[in-house]
């Protein structure tokens, strides 16, 4: 792992895990809150039904009031007048009125007459609920509200039911009526519904932040890498055109001394060689041997003078600074057809100055570098150098008709020095914003090196 990809670990992973928290405490609350929100609109509906039960069982009480309160406790009569009343006082499809004693015996049901005259003491609901104990219970403690199971008249289905009982403690009978609330449920579900929804769009809107975030991070870091790079590219090909100019300077100076310095010397020693040579000549009978040594040497100091003069000449052509880059090319092709003996024909303008020197420089060491290539690995008898310039862009062709290379095999290859020469032309190139073309096949490679239109100064410019 990398540098970047640490910095953009250590920036991506506190996010991630700040926003999981965030997203698990905001899902705990929205949790807690909706459901204390279902508890209290439960809570209001059961109410509701609590209210209306207390309601009618007021008018139960009512009904029967006047018969009740003056009746004794042993009062035949008036419990059957008030069983009457009770029997025919219903709301609703599934609204009555009940009454047991306290034994737990039936003595009211409208809707359910095979309950009458039946003890129903042990009776319980499907939960293990017991049904009219809890009842009598809640009716002898003053009265009271009891949930439970029970069978509804207009469907026959088991359900949820509320019932509220209070005691006739003159007779001990337990007077109640109660509400299905199966409606309750119904939208006490339908709620929470409503609530999963609300706290599913509230995870997806948190993971959608959490997506977005991520995506900004990731974004925002490629395109720091990006600006980075292209920083880092920039100063790269900076040093480098800075390198290459050094190496252009370094390589002047050591030319100068080679010619102005080693080879002054060389040539001087040569001099008194040949002196040497005619004076030994004259002075002793054995001349053959010494004249022989000494013309040996020139000789040597003949071919070292001619060595010095071609490194100086690589490293830095004097007619290059001198007369320009025309003849420098023209040079350059002629050494280079003596030395190999292969053929090449040089198609020249001349810039007059017009073309920067760095340009110059440049525009040579591809020359140069081409030629280099061609005579170690081209195997070609033939050499085009064509050197132009059209609508103010300049161009250099360099064609052989030797037996090319795989340029993409060669961009392949992990050695690091594969296509190193290549490679400085092409940077070369790029710093002027230029480009380099090259083309190559069994029947020859072309190299087209362009630099591109405002490279040419004018006469002004060139005054100024």
């Amino acid at each position: 792992m990398n540098l970047k990809q640490k910095v953009l670990l250590l920036a991506t992973v506190p996010l991630i895990l700040a926003i999981s928290a965030i997203s698990i405490l905001v899902t705990y609350q929205t949790q807690s809150l909706s459901n204390e929100e279902i508890a209290a609109f439960e809570r209001n509906m059961l109410n509701a039904k609590k209210l209306e039960l207390l309601n009618y069982l007021s008018l139960a009480q009512t009904s029967i009031r006047h018969i009740y309160e003056p009746a004794a406790g042993n009062d035949q009569y008036a419990k059957e007048q008030v069983k009457e009343i009770l029997k025919t006082l219903t709301y609703g499809e599934d609204g009555y009125f009940f009454v047991y004693d306290f034994e737990g015996t039936n003595l009211v049901h409208p809707k359910q007459s095979d309950l009458i005259g039946k003890n129903w003491w042990e009776l319980k609901d499907t939960t293990g609920n017991f049904v009219i104990q809890n009842l009598i219970f809640r009716a002898q403690e003053g009265g009271g509200f009891h949930r439970y199971l029970w069978a509804k008249p207009s469907s026959g289905e088991i359900r949820d039911k509320i019932s509220y009982a209070v005691a006739l403690d003159k007779w001990n009978w337990m007077l109640g009526t109660g509400l299905y609330i199966d409606d309750v449920i119904a939208q006490v579900a339908e709620f929470e519904l409503e609530v999963e929804e609300r706290i599913r769009q509230t995870s997806l809107i948190i993971l959608v932040i959490t997506f977005t975030a991520l995506g900004g991070v990731f974004v925002t870091g490629i395109a720091i890498n990006l600006h980075e790079r292209r920083v880092a590219d920039g100063k790269l090909k900076d040093l480098t055109q800075r390198i290459i100019e050094t190496q252009e300077e370094e390589r002047g100076r050591v030319a100068r001394e080679l010619h102005d310095g080693i080879s002054q010397i060389l040539v001087s020693i040569k001099y008194a060689h040949e002196i040497a040579l005619k004076k030994a000549q004259r002075i002793t009978e054995d001349t053959e041997g010494v004249a022989g040594a000494i013309e040996k040497g020139a000789n040597a100091l003949n071919i070292a003078i001619s060595e010095v003069r071609r490194i100086s000449r690589d490293l830095r052509p004097s007619l290059l600074d001198d007369l320009g880059l025309s003849p420098a090319l023209e040079s350059l092709g002629h050494e280079f057809s003596e030395r190999t003996g292969i053929k090449i024909k040089i198609s020249t303008v001349t810039f007059r100055n017009l073309l920067p020197k760095d340009a110059k420089t440049t525009l040579f060491r591809v020359a140069q570098e081409a030629l280099t290539n061609i005579e170690r690995h081209a195997n070609a008898d033939h050499v085009n150098i064509i050197l132009a310039a059209h609508q103010g862009i300049v161009t250099l062709e360099i064609s052989d008709n030797g037996s090319g290379f795989d340029i993409q095999g060669l961009n392949a290859k992990k050695d690091p020095l594969a296509g190193i020469g290549l490679r400085n032309m092409q940077e070369r190139m790029e710093h002027h914003g230029g480009e380099l073309d090259i083309t190559s096949s069994p029947s020859g490679t072309k190299i087209i090196a362009t630099l591109p239109k405002g490279i040419l100064r004018t006469e002004a410019e060139i005054k100024s």
